[in-house]
């Protein structure tokens, strides 16, 4: 079947773009949650966790789907689940149905997440890294855009009437996924279990995994505490510390423009140390600013810096097992969303006890942790052959 492999990028572009709105539509509306149910932090806090759990579920079992079935019914499923789930936060009066909206919104986001990643892998050749750079920027336009524009509308709309509206745009995807041809299942006579099995014990894809772990780790602390540092450690109002953070995006989103064009220049382990060694001057800015004159470039820093890890190793990841991406995708994305949970609540941890410029001296330890694993991975998947 022929597969026009730009329909097929727009298709994964949108995919990634609703996995933006997945990540930052609970921030968004819970205050307006939190009023409307009268619920307090530990409830509040509950939701996060379920959404968590459904991604991490997602994550784990999209590879093998998508490399038994493809990847068009999976995208069109759980985007549904996406849909429904928006539309159940947006008509309930009654908090327990919160949470399974929730689990649905992060199950449909991290099969999403992880078959975008691994579709726009399947049909690069030479430029997976570049290509998986710039699907990253539609995240970063989904994750910007709705806080953008709920901040904006809250005054006009009820938190419910703008998440229903969330809702139903997730539906003009659906309809252009339906009508997309996609490429066909890579294991049309079975999912091979055995080869499947041998994926998690191969060394250099856990290694890559672990600077997902890390990477994942870095951005979503930064991304979930950098308002708090500001207005505790350098007394920023609120309003100003939130319109700071939109900086730490933005910056990322301009870097994953500028990677496909260095890519073409330089070899990826380059350009991703240089991108580390970015991040980790943002990181010693950040720890060591006494204003925020210093601690924004900082901040910017740090976004830019973080930019190339996951398009670079994922496209790693996508050149060395080929035929099961999907899967090799799935143990790689599970491991970044581990340390997408535990980091921040170590930091967290961290921040009660020490204050949070202490808490983020983790931010620099782990680049300089991920700079060897780097290095190690790379010298291990020399030695092997792919499988």
């Amino acid at each position: 079947m022929f597969v026009n492999r730009k329909t097929i990028f727009v298709a994964a572009c949108l995919a990634m773009f609703i996995f933006g709105i997945v990540m930052t539509i609970l921030g968004s509306v819970l205050p307006s949650l939190i009023e409307a149910f009268g619920i307090d932090k530990a409830n509040a806090g509950s939701l996060f966790l379920v959404m968590t759990i459904g991604m991490m579920l997602g994550s784990l079992v999209f590879g093998p789907i998508v490399d038994r079935y493809g990847y068009k019914l999976p995208l069109i499923v759980c985007t549904m689940l996406i849909l429904i789930g928006l539309e159940i936060i947006g008509h309930t009066h009654t908090f327990d149905l919160l949470r399974p909206a929730m689990f649905l919104i992060g199950l449909g986001g991290g099969v999403i997440n992880g078959g975008s990643n691994a579709l726009v892998a399947d049909i690069s050749e030479t430029d997976r890294g570049a290509k998986l750079s710039l699907l990253g920027v539609f995240f970063g336009l989904g994750a910007f855009s709705i806080p953008m524009l709920l901040g904006i509308l809250l005054k006009y709309f009820d938190y419910a009437t703008l998440t229903s509206a969330v809702g139903w745009s997730v539906a003009l995807p659906i309809l252009f996924f339906i009508a997309a041809k996609f490429p066909d299942p890579k294991q049309k006579q079975g999912f091979p279990i055995r080869q499947a099995a041998k994926l998690i014990r191969e060394p250099a894809l856990l290694l890559f995994g672990l600077i997902l772990f890390f990477e994942s780790g870095m951005e979503i602390t930064v991304g979930g505490w950098s308002s708090t540092f500001f207005k505790e450690e350098l007394a920023l109002l609120p309003s100003r510390a939130v319109f700071f953070l939109s900086f730490y995006w933005l910056a990322m989103m301009a870097a994953r423009l500028l990677i496909p064009e260095l890519l073409k220049r330089y070899r990826p382990g380059t350009v991703i140390r240089a991108f580390f060694a970015i991040a980790f001057c943002g990181a010693l800015l950040m720890i060591f600013s006494d204003s925020i004159r210093v601690a924004l470039p900082g901040l910017i820093l740090l976004g830019f810096g973080f930019a190339a890890a996951f398009p670079v190793i994922l496209g790693f990841i996508g050149d060395r097992y080929p035929a099961l991406s999907g899967t090799a995708f799935s143990i790689a994305f599970v491991m970044a969303l581990i340390g997408g949970s535990l980091m921040p609540y170590a930091s967290g941890f961290l921040g009660n006890a020490f204050g949070l410029r202490t808490a983020f001296v983790l931010i620099p330890l782990s680049l300089f942790c991920m700079t060897i694993i780097f290095s190690i991975a790379l010298r291990v998947a020399a030695k092997h052959s792919t499988h």
